[in-house]
């Protein structure tokens, strides 16, 4: 329980201020405003368990936590790597790694798992890399402010 009320209070507040905050409201959101949108989550996130629990062919927990990490990994992996290592990666990269990631990890997931029997990750985490890298490199470049940044972490002084 501790975990699952962890994840709704880490999931709302990650929205009220990643998402609705600064792209919804453009900034303009005030405190309340922001714990309504927060709460609107949970609900959200609660209604989606609870139709994923009740569902007869969900299968066990393990089962379901293998899913999400899988769904995870694909995700927000290649973007974690890329923005560690690569200074040309940018938003629009970030933003179809993470959608191709979680579309393929899915599809995967449904339609080609039980033929080959390839956990849905690695194909999944490989193609929306792919994606990340080539929307990243047809898009505009990082500003000269965030080159800069990223080279100032990268160099390692004693």
């Amino acid at each position: 329980m501790s975990t699952a009320d962890s994840q709704l209070l880490s999931a709302s507040s990650s929205f009220a201020s990643d998402v609705y905050k600064p792209v919804i409201r453009k900034n303009k959101a005030s405190e309340k405003e922001m714990q309504w949108a927060g709460r609107l989550v949970v609900l959200a996130v609660a209604i989606v368990a609870l139709i994923i629990a009740a569902s007869p062919d969900s299968g066990s927990i393990m089962s379901l936590v293998s899913n999400a990490w899988g769904i995870f990994g694909a995700a927000i992996g290649p973007s974690i790597i890329l923005s560690l290592f690569w200074k040309r990666f940018n938003i629009y990269g970030a933003i179809a790694g993470i959608v191709v990631g979680t579309v393929a990890d899915i599809c995967w997931m449904i339609f080609l798992t039980g033929s080959t029997g390839i956990y849905e990750l690695a194909p999944a985490f490989v193609i929306g890399l792919i994606a990340a890298v080539i929307v990243s490199l047809v898009t505009k470049e990082p500003e000269k402010a965030v080159e800069e940044l990223f080279d100032k972490a990268m160099k390692y002084e004693d």
